[in-house]
Protein backbone atom coordinates (compact mmCIF):
# COMPACT_ATOMS: atom_id res chain seq x y z
CA UNK A 1 0.00 0.00 0.00
CA UNK A 2 1.66 3.38 -0.74
CA UNK A 3 2.22 5.95 2.33
CA UNK A 4 0.00 8.55 3.13
CA UNK A 5 1.55 12.00 2.73
CA UNK A 6 1.22 12.19 6.66
CA UNK A 7 3.41 8.98 6.96
CA UNK A 8 5.93 10.68 4.58
CA UNK A 9 5.90 13.71 6.46
CA UNK A 10 6.76 11.95 9.29
CA UNK A 11 9.42 9.66 7.39
CA UNK A 12 11.32 12.76 6.28
CA UNK A 13 10.91 14.26 9.56
CA UNK A 14 12.58 11.29 11.40
CA UNK A 15 15.53 11.26 8.67
CA UNK A 16 15.95 14.87 9.28
CA UNK A 17 16.61 13.91 12.90
CA UNK A 18 18.51 10.94 12.67
CA UNK A 19 21.15 13.00 10.46
CA UNK A 20 21.16 15.47 12.69
CA UNK A 21 21.66 13.43 16.00
CA UNK A 22 24.75 11.85 13.61
CA UNK A 23 26.01 15.44 12.80
CA UNK A 24 25.90 16.53 16.16
CA UNK A 25 23.09 18.85 15.35
CA UNK A 26 19.67 19.80 17.09
CA UNK A 27 16.81 18.66 14.74
CA UNK A 28 15.07 21.53 15.86
CA UNK A 29 17.69 23.40 13.68
CA UNK A 30 16.61 22.53 10.28
CA UNK A 31 13.36 23.20 9.22
CA UNK A 32 11.83 21.10 6.30
CA UNK A 33 10.43 23.13 3.65
CA UNK A 34 7.44 20.53 2.16
CA UNK A 35 7.55 21.99 -1.78
CA UNK A 36 4.13 21.81 -2.93
CA UNK A 37 4.60 23.21 -6.31
CA UNK A 38 2.28 21.88 -8.81
CA UNK A 39 0.35 19.64 -6.65
CA UNK A 40 -3.18 20.80 -6.27
CA UNK A 41 -4.78 22.46 -3.10
CA UNK A 42 -6.49 19.49 -1.90
CA UNK A 43 -3.09 17.59 -1.99
CA UNK A 44 -1.15 20.13 -0.29
CA UNK A 45 -4.16 19.84 2.47
CA UNK A 46 -3.23 16.64 3.38
CA UNK A 47 -0.43 18.05 4.22
CA UNK A 48 -1.58 20.89 6.27
CA UNK A 49 -3.84 18.72 8.55
CA UNK A 50 -0.79 16.57 9.01
CA UNK A 51 -0.13 19.58 11.02
CA UNK A 52 2.42 20.82 8.07
CA UNK A 53 3.09 24.31 8.04
CA UNK A 54 6.05 25.35 6.25
CA UNK A 55 5.80 24.96 2.21
CA UNK A 56 7.79 25.73 -0.73
CA UNK A 57 6.81 27.13 -3.89
CA UNK A 58 8.06 27.70 -7.82
CA UNK A 59 6.29 30.30 -9.69
CA UNK A 60 4.34 33.50 -8.40
CA UNK A 61 1.08 32.47 -10.35
CA UNK A 62 0.44 29.35 -9.26
CA UNK A 63 1.36 30.34 -5.54
CA UNK A 64 -1.28 33.15 -6.15
CA UNK A 65 -4.02 30.51 -7.65
CA UNK A 66 -3.70 28.43 -4.62
CA UNK A 67 -2.47 29.73 -1.39
CA UNK A 68 -4.97 32.78 -0.71
CA UNK A 69 -7.84 30.32 0.16
CA UNK A 70 -4.89 27.72 2.00
CA UNK A 71 -3.96 30.09 4.09
CA UNK A 72 -8.06 31.34 4.90
CA UNK A 73 -8.57 27.52 5.65
CA UNK A 74 -5.14 26.97 8.13
CA UNK A 75 -3.34 29.23 10.21
CA UNK A 76 0.03 29.56 10.47
CA UNK A 77 1.06 29.02 7.06
CA UNK A 78 4.80 30.23 5.97
CA UNK A 79 5.09 30.44 2.08
CA UNK A 80 8.91 30.24 0.74
CA UNK A 81 9.74 31.16 -2.90
CA UNK A 82 11.69 28.82 -4.38
CA UNK A 83 11.89 29.00 -8.44
CA UNK A 84 13.40 31.93 -10.09
CA UNK A 85 11.93 35.70 -9.66
CA UNK A 86 11.34 38.08 -12.47
CA UNK A 87 11.76 41.61 -11.36
CA UNK A 88 8.03 42.42 -12.24
CA UNK A 89 6.51 39.79 -10.39
CA UNK A 90 8.63 41.40 -7.31
CA UNK A 91 5.75 43.04 -5.81
CA UNK A 92 3.51 39.91 -6.25
CA UNK A 93 6.00 37.86 -4.94
CA UNK A 94 6.62 40.11 -1.98
CA UNK A 95 2.78 39.97 -0.93
CA UNK A 96 2.45 36.11 -1.53
CA UNK A 97 5.86 34.83 0.04
CA UNK A 98 7.22 34.84 3.40
CA UNK A 99 10.79 34.09 2.70
CA UNK A 100 12.38 34.60 -0.81
CA UNK A 101 14.90 32.01 -1.31
CA UNK A 102 16.22 33.13 -5.04
CA UNK A 103 17.75 36.51 -4.96
CA UNK A 104 20.74 36.35 -7.38
CA UNK A 105 21.13 40.06 -9.55
CA UNK A 106 20.99 43.66 -9.15
CA UNK A 107 17.65 44.08 -11.38
CA UNK A 108 15.49 41.92 -8.76
CA UNK A 109 17.52 43.22 -6.05
CA UNK A 110 16.61 47.03 -6.98
CA UNK A 111 13.12 45.85 -7.57
CA UNK A 112 13.18 45.04 -4.05
CA UNK A 113 15.08 48.04 -2.89
CA UNK A 114 12.03 50.23 -4.45
CA UNK A 115 9.27 48.52 -2.92
CA UNK A 116 10.64 48.94 0.43
CA UNK A 117 11.25 52.57 -0.04
CA UNK A 118 7.73 52.46 -0.76
CA UNK A 119 6.67 51.25 2.95
CA UNK A 120 6.46 47.74 1.86
CA UNK A 121 7.51 44.68 4.31
CA UNK A 122 9.95 42.61 2.52
CA UNK A 123 10.13 39.08 3.21
CA UNK A 124 13.12 37.20 4.71
CA UNK A 125 15.89 36.98 1.79
CA UNK A 126 17.87 34.40 0.68
CA UNK A 127 20.56 34.70 -1.90
CA UNK A 128 21.04 31.88 -4.37
CA UNK A 129 24.51 30.80 -5.46
CA UNK A 130 24.85 28.68 -8.52
CA UNK A 131 27.62 26.46 -7.30
CA UNK A 132 27.57 23.86 -10.18
CA UNK A 133 28.20 27.18 -12.37
CA UNK A 134 25.97 25.95 -14.71
CA UNK A 135 24.50 28.32 -17.52
CA UNK A 136 20.50 27.27 -17.55
CA UNK A 137 20.10 27.77 -13.92
CA UNK A 138 19.78 31.04 -12.02
CA UNK A 139 21.82 32.16 -9.13
CA UNK A 140 25.26 33.99 -8.48
CA UNK A 141 27.99 32.47 -9.39
CA UNK A 142 30.54 31.49 -6.65
CA UNK A 143 33.43 34.12 -7.77
CA UNK A 144 30.83 36.58 -7.77
CA UNK A 145 28.52 35.61 -4.51
CA UNK A 146 31.34 37.90 -2.38
CA UNK A 147 31.19 41.21 -4.01
CA UNK A 148 27.16 40.61 -4.73
CA UNK A 149 26.30 39.61 -1.07
CA UNK A 150 28.39 43.20 -0.05
CA UNK A 151 26.16 45.31 -2.17
CA UNK A 152 23.37 43.99 -0.77
CA UNK A 153 24.70 44.54 2.54
CA UNK A 154 26.47 48.06 1.92
CA UNK A 155 24.94 49.55 -1.67
CA UNK A 156 21.28 48.34 -1.15
CA UNK A 157 20.86 48.08 2.34
CA UNK A 158 19.14 44.50 2.16
CA UNK A 159 19.69 42.09 4.78
CA UNK A 160 20.34 38.67 3.29
CA UNK A 161 19.37 36.01 6.17
CA UNK A 162 20.52 32.92 3.99
CA UNK A 163 22.22 31.15 1.00
CA UNK A 164 20.54 28.68 -1.64
CA UNK A 165 21.96 26.36 -3.69
CA UNK A 166 20.76 23.19 -6.07
CA UNK A 167 23.37 21.04 -7.09
CA UNK A 168 23.94 20.15 -10.75
CA UNK A 169 22.13 16.71 -10.70
CA UNK A 170 24.78 14.41 -11.90
CA UNK A 171 27.31 15.52 -9.40
CA UNK A 172 27.67 14.35 -5.67
CA UNK A 173 26.13 17.35 -4.32
CA UNK A 174 28.75 17.40 -0.58
CA UNK A 175 31.17 19.80 -2.22
CA UNK A 176 28.27 22.28 -3.48
CA UNK A 177 27.17 22.14 0.54
CA UNK A 178 30.70 22.30 1.78
CA UNK A 179 30.66 26.07 -0.71
CA UNK A 180 27.66 27.23 0.19
CA UNK A 181 28.66 26.80 3.56
CA UNK A 182 32.22 28.17 3.57
CA UNK A 183 30.35 31.62 1.74
CA UNK A 184 28.22 31.48 4.16
CA UNK A 185 30.87 31.72 7.00
CA UNK A 186 32.45 34.15 5.70
CA UNK A 187 29.42 36.78 5.80
CA UNK A 188 28.83 35.96 8.70
CA UNK A 189 25.16 34.42 7.26
CA UNK A 190 23.16 31.67 9.48
CA UNK A 191 21.23 30.18 7.06
CA UNK A 192 21.26 27.40 4.45
CA UNK A 193 19.00 26.50 2.01
CA UNK A 194 19.84 23.46 0.71
CA UNK A 195 18.92 19.51 0.09
CA UNK A 196 16.02 18.03 -1.57
CA UNK A 197 13.98 14.90 -1.97
CA UNK A 198 17.21 12.92 -2.61
CA UNK A 199 20.52 14.42 -0.74
CA UNK A 200 18.40 16.51 1.78
CA UNK A 201 19.95 13.82 4.75
CA UNK A 202 23.74 15.03 2.73
CA UNK A 203 22.61 18.19 3.42
CA UNK A 204 21.73 18.02 7.39
CA UNK A 205 25.42 16.89 7.36
CA UNK A 206 26.95 19.97 6.03
CA UNK A 207 24.46 22.48 8.09
CA UNK A 208 21.27 23.08 6.38
CA UNK A 209 19.17 25.17 8.30
CA UNK A 210 16.38 24.39 5.89
CA UNK A 211 15.55 21.38 3.09
CA UNK A 212 13.45 21.72 0.33
CA UNK A 213 11.31 18.01 0.28
CA UNK A 214 8.80 17.39 -2.32
CA UNK A 215 8.31 14.10 -4.10
CA UNK A 216 9.60 12.23 -0.57
CA UNK A 217 6.39 14.12 0.75
CA UNK A 218 4.06 14.32 -2.10
CA UNK A 219 5.67 11.83 -4.69
CA UNK A 220 6.05 12.42 -8.29
CA UNK A 221 4.76 15.53 -9.50
CA UNK A 222 2.48 15.56 -12.57
CA UNK A 223 4.03 17.36 -15.43
CA UNK A 224 3.10 21.25 -15.48
CA UNK A 225 4.37 23.27 -18.85
CA UNK A 226 6.21 25.61 -17.94
CA UNK A 227 6.84 25.34 -14.86
CA UNK A 228 10.78 26.20 -13.17
CA UNK A 229 13.68 24.26 -12.28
Amino acid sequence: MEATIAENLNAVKARIAAEAAAAGRDAAAVRLVAVSKTHGAETVAEALDAGHRVFGENRVQEAAGKWPDLRARYAGVELHLIGPLQSNKAREAVALFDVIHTLDRPKLAEALVRLRDEGVALPKLLVQVNTGCEPQKAGVLPADADAFLARCAETWKLPVAGLMCIPPVEQEPAPHFALLRKIAARHGIAELSMGMSDDYPVAVGFGATLVRVGSAIFGRRPPVAGAGQ
